[in-house]
């Protein structure tokens, strides 16, 4: 059942004014369920539980943690289809990807499980003295990984399920001896409070500490931003886009304590095609990579959104085989309404540079939110002179560069945003 409300560790709470509803992008109408957005008191109430919590949580065993996350697992099996059909109506994303999201999901769980009763995870090592050491003796020197404090953990919008309420960052950060805060994704409130709900059942099943796991429900940033600056919170895990992950990284490192921020943030995810490989199969990689580029609306983190390659007869028929395997392909739903808008703004902006040229555009009527695939192409020289072709547009769209040679090829790539050198 979905209340709306927050999860104030064991406690459903909803002080707040401001409510919102999530959307059903397929279906073009607002979700049924109203939310409310947590306060700064509920806020603070969450915090000084998890606070609480942390100080018997954290000397708990990894067999007793390793009940807690498979029950955690569990809990989330057991809400059956009502759990597929809410991520459904919020994601607009097929009944078959959510099964497969929630069987990653429990995976995910139950992996954390096995590790923490296997106990190589905490890196213990034992260095021995050598008092005799000359010129300086030697001291016992003995490490270990330990859990840091509550950790405050921010659902992705393009995974309700393994990168949101129970995903990685959460499974983590449990396992480890932390209790965790979510601040749940607005577009998929529901899915979020559904598992949280799992969460929560798992940890009076298991008499977990109350405030080992609460979740808070924003329709904006407001929130997300006082949790990481609430000196109760001492690490932040993210999985997002570029811009916000950077933002919750700078409030971070502004704290009087500054603290780690764990972000997976977005990428234009280089691909560089050899020559070989285009002579040997060049049709059969167009025909992957259009997959690649149209998987999930282009809402993949790996979604090919740059292809390199050099100037060659192979490279201008694996464009020609690139438009047409894409064209074949019908446009589908994204996740919600802003990221519908984000991605017809980036596609518009990249295409209107000089320079580029469409190989590939699906223009068709559809439904709203169904967003249209664009490939376009450059010279090497025009790519490196605009920085604005160097920009993620998230959605189902790429730019393939021919560059002149093997230079021009390796400078783009070391010139690339957020690439490591």
């Amino acid at each position: 059942m979905i209340t709306g409300k927050n999860y104030i560790g064991n406690k459903y709470s909803a002080k707040g004014g401001i409510t919102y509803k999530t959307f059903n992008p397929k279906l073009n109408l607002e979700n049924e369920w109203t939310f409310y957005e947590a306060t700064e008191e509920e806020l603070n109430e969450a915090a000084k539980l998890a606070s609480e919590a942390f100080e018997s949580y954290r000397n708990f065993t990894a067999e007793r943690k390793a009940v807690f996350l498979r029950v955690i697992a569990d809990e989330i099996e057991a809400l059956g289809d009502v759990l597929i059909e809410t991520y459904c109506q919020e994601s607009g994303l097929p009944e078959g990807r959510a099964k497969g999201e929630r069987g990653r999901t429990v995976g995910q769980l139950r992996t954390f499980a096995n590790t923490l009763e296997d106990g190589s995870w905490q890196e213990a090592s034992i260095d021995t003295a050598l008092p005799d050491r000359t010129p300086v003796p030697k001291p016992d020197i003995r490490k270990m990984l330990f859990p840091i404090g509550p950790v405050a953990v921010f659902g992705s919008s393009n995974f309700p399920l393994a990168y949101s309420t129970a995903g990685g960052d959460t499974a983590s950060a449990l396992a480890a001896g932390c209790p965790v805060i979510v601040k749940s994704h607005p577009m998929h409130a529901g899915t979020g409070e559904l598992v949280a709900s799992a969460i929560q059942k798992a940890a009076k099943k298991t008499d977990m500490p109350n405030g080992v796991f609460s979740n808070l429900n924003s329709s904006g940033i407001e929130v997300g931003k006082q949790l990481v600056k609430h000196p109760a919170i001492k690490a932040v895990g993210f999985t997002g886009s570029i811009r916000g992950g950077t933002a919750l990284q700078k409030l971070a490192g502004e704290r009087p304590e500054p603290i780690p921020v764990f972000a997976e943030m977005g990428s234009i995810n280089p691909v560089v095609i050899f020559p070989s490989a285009l002579d040997e199969k060049g049709n059969y990689w167009a025909e992957q990579y259009a997959g690649s580029i149209m998987l999930g609306a282009g809402q993949f983190c790996t979604n090919p959104g740059l292809i390199l390659g050099l100037k060659s007869e192979a490279l201008d028929t694996f464009i020609s085989s690139l438009g047409k395997e894409i064209a074949k392909l019908e446009p589908s739903c994204m996740l919600h309404p802003n990221i519908y808008g984000n991605y017809e703004k980036g596609k518009q902006i990249a295409s209107e540079q000089s320079g580029t040229s469409p190989i590939a555009n699906f223009e068709t009527e559809s439904q709203p939110y169904f967003a249209q695939q664009l490939v376009l192409t450059t010279e090497g020289k025009n790519f490196l002179e605009n920085p604005k072709l160097h920009q993620e547009v998230f959605g189902p769209f790429s730019i393939v560069v021919q560059c002149e040679d093997a230079l021009e090829l390796t400078t783009i790539l070391t010139h690339l945003e957020g690439r490591s050198r």
